[in-house]
């Protein structure tokens, strides 16, 4: 199982509290592996997107405009988390539903 989210993040620090057993890789540092990416894009689609970031907030419109996968390669930090990947099965999140099917 691997975390993919921020050392700063509320969401990320209560998922991996309850996950102790995840192996935490920090976007900022690391980025998301392209494969990732794509499945993750493929199963959220535009959802992956954190609009309510401060990264989104200080994109200009040309830069909003772009392909979310672009965005993401570009500003991995504009990640929704966290991003939980369980063997090839993708979890965005930590809602109740995400805590229900992994705790």
């Amino acid at each position: 199982m691997k975390l993919y989210g921020l050392k700063t993040c509320d969401a990320c620090r209560k998922a991996l509290k309850n996950l102790p057993m995840a192996e935490f890789v920090d976007v900022r540092a690391d980025g998301v592996p392209e494969r990732v990416l794509e499945a993750a894009l493929s199963a959220f689609a535009e959802r992956i997107l954190n609009t309510r970031s401060t990264t989104w907030r200080n994109l200009d419109d040309a830069e909003r405009a772009k392909a979310p996968l672009d965005l993401l390669r570009e500003h991995p930090t504009l990640m929704k988390r966290p991003l939980i990947d369980v063997d090839g099965a993708l979890y965005l999140g930590w809602g109740k539903d995400v805590q229900e099917a992994l705790c």
